[in-house]
């Protein structure tokens, strides 16, 4: 072989590479070969959303880009610099935000289904358990509950305005993990048992104020989860006291999704519930929200100022003419009218599981509208931008959320530094102390290998967007072990093939020609199962698998180009000749002794 041509492939691509990197991009010198590293080494917030179906099944990786496309919209839309949201696996996605302080991470995953519903009725719910125990001979009274009593006048809801009257929304919140399927109706009605059934026979709950029999009877619904409590039938939400605004507003995201179904609700932070028509405006009727500082408002609140479309315009038309005549007399529960002229309905702006704001509807309304209340800039502009990139098409639970200040990742990437040099410096004792000369070759080649993985980072990181992460530092420390096997595997078989009476010459070609199967054997096994991990891992595998595999990949190219050329021309000096010198030891004596008695058999044998 020509040892030249090999080194100066390798010596093309050193150049090709880092001409690149040096040749374009802004910056200085320093700046454009600096790699890009990930959150745990630089510090900042990283969220994993995980993706839920009601059947349990991953759900099509159609919806899962649209999520992640609105997703990074959203977070985009903060002008939060450098975020990334990227998908993992069949049902992950990842939110990785740099900086501190990065609170807003945490709500750009919720769902943001938004529904326009009337309010029938409002009855408050029981945060106390019930502390009268009633006699023994007390029981429910069907006859005073089968009824709904119309002069019973609920709790009065806040005050009607001619605009929505909101709380922050930012507790639209984070929905809650669940590991276990969502129980269904027949479940938690077996669970509730003679408790159920006395549910099903209210129908008014303002009757049950003077009832304390029936109020403690039906205490068992106050040990409901809230996914139990979205599997109750709608008039059991609503009519059972125990079934508190706190656990309504902790219902799994999506239990009240459903446009053409009534549903109950609350307010964030309140105590009163109300049973709502069903939804004839959704937030895919909103062409923009922005949120706005109210300046007719003293203080100056914010708001967010919304733009339907055209169907969605005459829809919300159609809605608040409803409301405002009361047309049907769905609405049980009204409000006055500002210019006194009759009673009018409200009208709940619903997001996911919650009410934002349940205003009277004071006009007929049409293409603009506004939510106003207690907002500040952050949650106005949170909602503004929930509603303006749409409602998300898959359901997600907030998994592992991780938070690492700039001085912890300062440490973390000096302490993963300190172990890869640890461990390169062990390899190239070892390497002296038993290869000698050899180790010479061992050492230059994990230099270059690592110069090569790291001019490999760079560019991956400019085009690609790849991080170097803690676990990518691991997958290269670990792929020292795999350059460490390639090295015996080679200069073993050198040492057999000078045993067998081959000239070191000879022998390197020959080892070289059986060694190379078995390293590209096993660094393709590696290789392979980088790929396995990086496919089916999440987060911090994925880092740690695609550093595994580019440093194995980039192994073999320094075997091919420069270990064996460099093997090659160090059998034509002397020193490669001397047993003390080389390395190979008294293997170099045993070919001269072998020779001597193995010879003259050959000739008289010819």
């Amino acid at each position: 072989m020509r040892p030249s041509r090999y080194l100066f492939a390798l010596g093309a691509i050193f150049v090709i590479l880092f001409g690149i990197l040096l040749g374009f991009g802004s910056g200085s010198i320093k700046e454009r070969l600096e790699p890009k590293l990930g959150l745990d080494l630089v510090g900042g917030t990283t969220l994993t959303l995980r993706a839920t179906t009601l059947d349990g099944n991953p759900p099509s990786a159609q919806s899962l880009e649209i999520a992640r496309d609105k997703i990074e919209q959203r977070v985009n839309a903060f002008g939060v610099a450098e975020a990334e949201v990227v998908t993992e696996g069949d049902r992950h996605i990842v939110i990785s935000v740099p900086g501190e302080n990065n609170d807003t991470v945490r709500q750009v995953g919720v769902p943001a289904q938004l529904r326009f519903r009337k309010v029938i009725k409002s009855t408050n719910d029981m945060p106390s358990p019930v502390s009268v125990t009633p006699t023994p001979s007390a029981s429910p009274d069907p006859s005073a509950s089968a009824t709904p009593d119309p002069s019973a006048t609920p709790t009065p809801t806040p005050e009607a305005t001619s605009t929505p009257a909101a709380t922050t929304p930012a507790a639209a919140a984070t929905p809650t993990p669940t590991t276990t399927p969502r129980p269904d109706t027949e479940q938690v009605l077996a669970k509730l048992g003679d408790a159920a059934v006395i549910a099903s026979q209210i129908q008014d709950p303002s009757v049950l104020a003077s009832d304390t029999a029936t109020l403690e009877l039906l205490e068992p619904f106050r040990d409901l989860t809230p996914a139990e409590v979205a599997a109750l039938p709608v008039p059991m939400q609503f009519n059972v006291p125990q079934v508190t605004c706190e656990k309504l507003n902790n219902r799994p995201a999506g239990s009240i999704d459903a446009v053409g179904e009534q549903v109950v609700a609350c307010q964030e932070g309140g105590n009163t519930k109300s049973l709502l028509d069903v939804a004839k405006v959704e937030g895919t009727d909103v062409a923009s929200a922005t949120a706005n500082i109210d300046t007719s408002t003293p203080g100056a609140q914010w708001k967010v100022d919304l733009v339907f479309t055209g169907p969605g315009s005459d829809k919300w038309n159609a809605l608040t003419r409803e409301a405002f005549n009361n047309e049907g007399g769905a609405c049980i529960q009204t409000q006055p009218k500002d210019d006194g002229s009759g009673q009018t309905c409200q009208v709940a702006v619903v997001l996911d599981n919650e009410i934002v704001s349940d205003p009277a509807i004071q006009a007929v309304l049409s293409t603009n509208s506004q939510i106003t209340g207690g907002f500040n800039k952050d949650s106005a502009t949170l909602l503004a931008n929930q509603l303006k990139y749409g409602a998300l098409p898959v359901t997600f639970e907030q998994g592992e959320l991780q938070s690492i200040s700039a001085t912890l990742g300062s440490d973390y990437l000096t302490a993963g530094l300190l172990a890869a040099g640890i461990g390169m410096l062990l390899v190239v004792v070892y390497s002296f102390f038993y290869y000698r000369l050899l180790g010479s070759v061992i050492t230059l080649s994990l230099i270059l290998s690592a110069l090569l993985t790291f001019g490999m980072l760079v560019l991956l990181g400019r085009t690609m967007g790849f991080t170097l992460t803690l676990a990518g530092i691991a997958g290269f420390i670990v792929s020292l072990g795999v350059a460490a096997d390639s090295f015996v595997i080679y200069f073993e078989r050198l040492k057999d093939e000078i045993r067998e009476g081959r000239s070191p010459r000879a022998g390197i070609q020959r080892a070289w020609i059986r060694a190379r199967r078995t390293i590209i054997t096993a660094n393709a096994v590696t290789i392979l199962a980088a790929v396995v991990l990086f496919i089916l891992g999440v987060g911090s595998v994925k880092g740690f698998a695609f550093a595994l595999g580019l440093a194995t990949l980039l192994d073999l190219v320094i075997v091919f180009l420069f270990r064996h050329p460099m093997m090659t021309l160090l059998a034509r000096t002397p020193a490669f000749l001397s047993p003390r010198v080389s390395g190979l030891g008294r293997v170099l004596d045993r070919p001269r002794e072998d020779a001597a008695v193995i010879s003259p058999t050959r000739t008289k044998e010819a």
